[in-house]
């Protein structure tokens, strides 16, 4: 079986604007089928969940079919699928339920590789309970997690955060690693997988992870976040909700009437994905269709890697994505020119390569790069080698090659 890139261009009705989408770690172009999907739901015949009526019993299939899809696609169980409005707001809202269990003299390991949404909450919530934060550092030479400091995991700590894929490098870190060390001394292993999922199926077993959050937006859905954990795990946590609103895990977490339209995209969306694979269950099919999207992304990154080789020869730009096990996503920083100015140029030619913070704050820290310095190349299964051959025509014509 192999990966038809020009039938799965042809779901997506956006990528008719004739733009090369190299900003899809900010989140991926959405295919009609989740369109439909979300228009189907919302306009049929919909209410707060029951079952004695046709509207009620669609709410509910809603809600069993998007926590069935998302733990497919993570290898999670239903019942410990948690709808949020997104992976940001998630982590906050299970930073401040585990911060009620922590005291003075505890510990929350945080790392350098990730995004800002699994370490300022982390941080917040330990500042409030007296907690202390200790960190995962990374080795700006490699792009990797430095494993020495895994010693910053000592007795004391309750939980380590830790991103399964770096949304701007691409560095993938050995999660299930220190996850064993977490666990060894009784930590809890958050896991932020929103860059990881758009381009693999997650095993949140494997990991290691007792929490692991993702964005359906990022892997062709609409806007909104899960948390997907055990059961038990979620039993013992007490966030803060209404008197009259249920009790029961996992709607204990979910505040207020859910967003059923988008509960429905985001199935369509994993069935999408799974549509692509082989395989006798949905998992099995989600996994095969992740190795396929995989192959012809790392085909394509190469193209580019060599290429961009090809300018840095010259002395035009550093490539700084360059650990061994990483995503089809790369970041560079210009010598002479700044990132805004081939953000515009190459805008002009309907190439997409954004330039931001990508709110990789500790990453650029840690690279010892000023915040806001770089662009960020980010493949999705959809990207072909006509987007490639437009990028790096336009970085060229930029740089003046």
């Amino acid at each position: 079986m192999s990966f038809d890139v020009a039938a799965f261009r042809a779901e997506f009705p956006s990528l008719a604007s004739g733009i090369a989408h190299f900003d899809n770690p900010g989140g991926t172009q959405t295919p009609l089928v989740v369109g439909e999907a979300i228009a189907r739901t919302l306009t049929g015949p919909l209410s707060q969940r029951g079952s004695a009526l046709v509207s009620q019993r669609n709410a509910e299939a809603t809600v069993a079919g998007f926590r069935s899809a998302v733990a497919d696609l993570v290898g999670g169980v239903p019942g410990g699928v948690v709808h949020g409005r997104s992976a940001t707001a998630l982590t906050y809202d299970v930073s401040r339920a585990l911060a009620k269990t922590w005291s003075a003299g505890d510990e929350v390991v945080v790392s350098e590789l990730d995004h800002d949404s699994n370490v300022r909450p982390w941080i917040q919530a330990a500042e409030r309970a007296g907690a202390t934060v200790r960190w995962l550092r990374l080795d700006p030479a490699t792009g990797e997690l430095d494993l020495s400091s895994l010693d910053a995991i000592t007795s004391r700590t309750r939980l380590v955060a830790l991103t399964a894929a770096s949304n701007l490098l691409g560095t993938r870190p050995p999660v299930a690693t220190v996850a064993a060390r977490a666990h060894d001394v009784g930590a809890l292993v958050h896991v932020d997988a929103v860059h990881h999922t758009a381009h693999a199926a997650p095993d949140l077993t494997a990991m290691g992870a007792d929490l692991l959050v993702c964005s359906p937006y990022k892997f062709f859905g609409p806007h909104c976040g899960a948390l997907v954990a055990d059961p038990d795990l979620l039993e013992t946590l007490r966030p803060d909700k209404l008197v009259p609103s249920t009790d029961a895990v996992p709607e204990r977490f979910e505040l207020g009437t859910l967003p059923y339209e988008l509960l429905a995209g985001v199935t369509a969306a994993v069935d999408l994905i799974a549509s692509l694979g082989s395989g006798d269950s949905r998992r099995e099919r989600l996994v095969s269709a992740a190795g396929l999207i995989a192959e012809h992304e790392l085909r394509l990154r190469v193209r580019i890697e060599d290429g961009l080789v090809a300018l840095g020869d010259r002395g035009r730009l550093t490539l700084h994505s360059r650990a061994a096990d990483r995503t089809s996503t790369l970041f560079l920083t210009l010598r002479e020119r700044k990132p805004v100015e081939a953000y515009e140029h190459l805008a002009a030619r309907d190439v997409l390569v954004p330039a931001g913070t990508f709110y990789a704050y500790e990453t650029f820290r840690a690279l010892g790069l000023p915040v806001d310095s770089g662009l960020r190349i980010g493949l999705a299964a959809y990207t072909d080698d006509s987007d490639v051959d437009r990028l790096l025509e336009g970085l060229a014509d930029f740089l003046g090659a």
